[in-house]
């Protein structure tokens, strides 16, 4: 008998729907016509064990207690599933041949793998287990997939890298937040200060941006442009560039604070003669927009529709299970195989049955036309979030279904668009020993542009850039009618918002000035996964570190103490970006899970010495903690 393992029951009816018939339902599998059977996780059926079953002394909270150190990792049944956990286990032991069909990341492979280990399934069988890799729930899809399998044991440093993950975010997260917590206590605070590898720097981000925003002073800045005349009878503004002698009047931004500089270069060029230094113009073509990747779409939702990542997601996985209308949504890729390029035109029919607003576009889409988008050399094991083939009824789901759907529908439409296509120009001209740069941009051709004429703002680095420019060419002669004094004030930075700290964490690494961090954070795409940073966010509101005032997020009183009693390596993204370098190379075979774990062990002491328990000191309210919750895992909940 072979037993496929599913990481929810979405997914195995899925896959029994594709199996021989006629099939048997029982009470956590369905057994197929030919004898296989079908069974599923609910998400993780096991969890890492809480400290008391190391040591029942652990249960009551105590400074003494820490770092606490398993020598033995233990994993417990998860109390509302330990039912399904018997089918599971039940099945492995009747079990021919098993095929592990969890969702097709990290976390989707740890998930099952440890079940099977759990379930203390023989060497020899573990061996011969198979990974399915499902990312489409649609019959032919899923078909698909199970032809191609794979064996388990190629995803075994994947599991392991999960592993590594799953217990240092145990060992950091139970004591530095039984530290911190002990800490609050003692000054007052009746609730649970959690600490978390990703959770603490996110917060931090939150409160350093309200720090800088009420300790921000505006102060004015001046510009000067330019008017100028050309021979042939037009005119046009150009922006003065300061020079190095400039410097001691300007900011760390090259801005000008000295309203005497920009008045003297007024009465400078004002009815003066000028000339064309260069004139450069260039054809830009632009290609369309990557398909989108969770991050990614739920940061445009927010955007546009003022939506939480959590909702986000939530609606994701409705469209992918329920519906069966998208691809899967955890995804953290932004590519597709090159494979998929055959289904365009069935992609393109299935949304314009489904969302009627985008059938003009898939009608003039062009199927022959293959972007940057395929490419089987960026995907590895999943791809981007795309419509599926599906047809069906649009007005069955909900109005957030349907505005995220035709998000995802329209960023793929977006592909067998033609380039935009820009006339960009540049002037620069000296006037009395002075530069002036002049910019212009022109659309000439709106290509794939014109699917987001609506609701889409155009972004642009300069606010003087200008629709037009006369023709000009180095040498060319101009005048200088008069030179215009601009004074701005300088802009205090804007308060988080659901789309902006979704968008930090994702592109975290300019909060970085180590340039080794940087690099890592830019190839490991950010502070948590896709599937994990709509909890992490909505962790730290239910905790109370975070509140909502409108769209904006701002950090609580609780949430700022907290920052303000760690140090600063744990409230910044650059531990986060170490153990994610070392996570990456355990996954590729390049590092040890050995090594990993046991630096980790080695700091901890440190890390709870370097505490300020007096940060917390008149800190009032708080919940209590929950008995067996001692602290978030930052584990994700699969939905049935």
């Amino acid at each position: 008998m072979i037993l496929y393992i599913a990481e929810k029951p979405s997914l195995a009816r899925a896959m029994a729907e594709v199996l021989p018939k006629p099939q048997q339902k029982g009470d956590g599998f369905i057994r197929l016509a030919n004898g296989d059977v079908v069974t599923w996780c609910i998400g993780h059926l096991l969890e890492q064990a809480e400290p008391d079953a190391y040591d029942p002394a652990f249960k009551q909270w105590r400074r003494e207690h820490l770092p606490i150190i398993p020598d033995d990792w233990k994993l417990v049944p998860k109390p509302k599933t330990k039912k399904q956990l018997a089918v599971v286990k039940k099945l492995l032991k009747e079990a021919d041949a098993i095929v592990h069909a969890g969702d097709p990341d990290r976390e989707g492979q740890l998930l099952v793998d440890e079940v099977i280990s759990y379930c203390k399934v023989s060497a020899a069988k573990r061996e011969g287990v198979q990974r399915c890799l499902i990312s489409d729930l649609n019959p032919a899809a899923v078909k698909k997939s199970l032809a191609a399998l794979k064996p388990n044991t190629d995803f075994v440093p994947l599991s392991v890298s999960a592993l590594a993950r799953s217990r240092a975010d145990w060992l950091y997260g139970i004591n530095m937040t039984r530290l911190c917590t002990l800490a609050g206590r003692s000054m007052g605070y009746n609730g649970v200060l959690s600490v978390g590898r990703v959770q603490t720097p996110v917060l931090g981000l939150v409160v350093r941006r309200d720090r800088d925003i009420a300790d921000f002073q505006p102060k004015p800045f001046y510009e000067v442009q330019a008017l100028l005349h050309t021979e042939g009878d037009e005119q046009f503004r150009a922006k003065w560039q300061p020079s190095e002698a400039c410097q001691p009047w300007q900011d760390e931004e090259g801005r000008v604070l000295s309203r005497a500089l920009a008045e003297n270069v007024i009465r400078r060029i004002t009815d003066q003669p000028g000339r064309v230094l260069a004139a450069d113009s260039k054809r830009q073509r632009i290609a369309p927009p990557l398909p989108y990747n969770l991050s990614a779409l739920q940061i445009d939702a927010a955007r546009r529709f003022g939506l939480s990542a959590k909702r986000v997601l939530d609606l994701c996985q409705g469209l992918y299970e329920r519906h069966k209308l998208i691809t899967y949504p955890r995804s953290d890729n932004r590519y597709l195989p090159a494979e998929h390029f055959a289904q365009g035109p069935s992609v393109l029919a299935a949304i314009a049955a489904v969302c009627p607003a985008l059938a003009s576009a898939t009608a003039q889409a062009d199927t022959g036309i293959r972007g940057r988008a395929w490419n089987d050399g960026k995907v590895e094991a999943h791809h981007a979030i795309i419509p599926t083939t599906r047809k069906t009824d649009g007005s069955r789901l909900s109005e957030d279904e349907r505005r995220i759907y035709e998000l995802v529908a329209r960023q793929y439409t977006a592909q067998f668009y033609p380039h935009q296509e820009l006339d960009e120009k540049k002037v620069e001209v000296e006037v009395a020993g002075g530069r002036f740069l002049a910019k212009a941009r022109q659309q000439r051709v709106a290509g794939w542009k014109a699917l987001f004429a609506q609701g889409r703002e155009e972004q642009q680095d300069d606010d003087e850039l200008q629709s037009h420019l006369p023709a000009l060419k180095a040498g060319d002669k101009v005048h200088c009618l008069r030179g215009e004094l601009q004074e701005k004030q300088t802009q205090a930075p804007r308060p988080f918002t659901d789309a902006t700290l979704l968008s930090a964490m994702t592109h975290i690494a300019r909060y970085v000035t180590d340039a080794g961090l940087k690099k890592i954070l830019r190839d490991t795409d950010g502070l948590g996964t896709e599937a994990t940073r709509a909890g992490i966010i909505e962790l730290l509101f239910s905790r109370g570190f975070l509140e909502r005032r409108g769209r904006q997020i701002h950090a609580t009183e609780a949430g700022s103490r907290l920052i303000d009693s760690l140090p600063e390596s744990a409230t910044t993204p650059d531990m986060t970006a170490r153990w994610e370098a070392v996570l990456d190379a355990i996954s590729r075979k390049q590092a040890g899970y050995r090594q990993f774990m046991e630096e980790l062990q080695g700091q901890l002491p440190a890390l709870i010495d370097s505490l300020r328990p007096e940060s917390f000191r008149g800190l009032q309210g708080g919940k209590p903690p929950r008995p067996r919750r001692a602290a978030i895992k930052g584990r994700r909940r699969a939905k049935a």
